[in-house]
């Protein structure tokens, strides 16, 4: 596909849609800038197209990014599916500390002091919940925010 040139021709109803999409609602700047890349590039009905880099500078993004919408564009099978962000199925990392680890948290902050100390500090939890195998480590700060979120203010 390198060095060849590929056109897109939309329909009078794709870009109808596209033009829409671009000028009306509260939408997100990519997808926006999405629409207007590919309207930029568009040759049918004898349009004379913009380069990618013209393109690029109208609409203010690089040109790998006008690239990319191009790609997205043809990998699409319509242009409703090209105008909607990717979901994630999963979250990039399981979140170490649930609802157990935080109710373990919670119950040991209201807990009597451990002696020899005159109260319990972040650093203390933390370090009492790795050495109850609640959590396998666990930073005081993600103590603090934990007894934060449920208004722990004992420590």
């Amino acid at each position: 596909m390198r060095g060849k040139h590929v056109k897109i021709e939309l329909s009078p109803a794709e870009r109808g849609e596209l033009e829409k999409f671009s000028k009306t609602g509260k939408r997100s700047v990519k997808l926006v800038n999405r629409a207007k890349i590919i309207l930029d590039l568009d040759e049918a009905d004898g349009r004379k197209p913009l380069t990618q880099a013209q393109t690029a500078d109208k609409i203010g993004v690089s040109r790998q990014c006008v690239n990319d919408a191009k790609k997205a564009f043809f990998a699409a099978g319509a242009v409703a599916e090209f105008l909607q962000r990717k979901k994630r199925e999963t979250p990039p990392v399981e979140p170490k500390i649930t609802g157990e680890v935080e109710a373990h948290i919670i119950a040991l902050a209201c807990s009597p002091v451990p002696e020899g100390c005159a109260k319990w500090s972040l650093r203390l939890l933390a370090d009492k919940c790795v050495e109850l195998n609640y959590i396998d480590s666990i930073s005081f700060k993600s103590v603090q925010r934990v007894l934060k979120k449920h208004n722990v203010s004992r420590i």
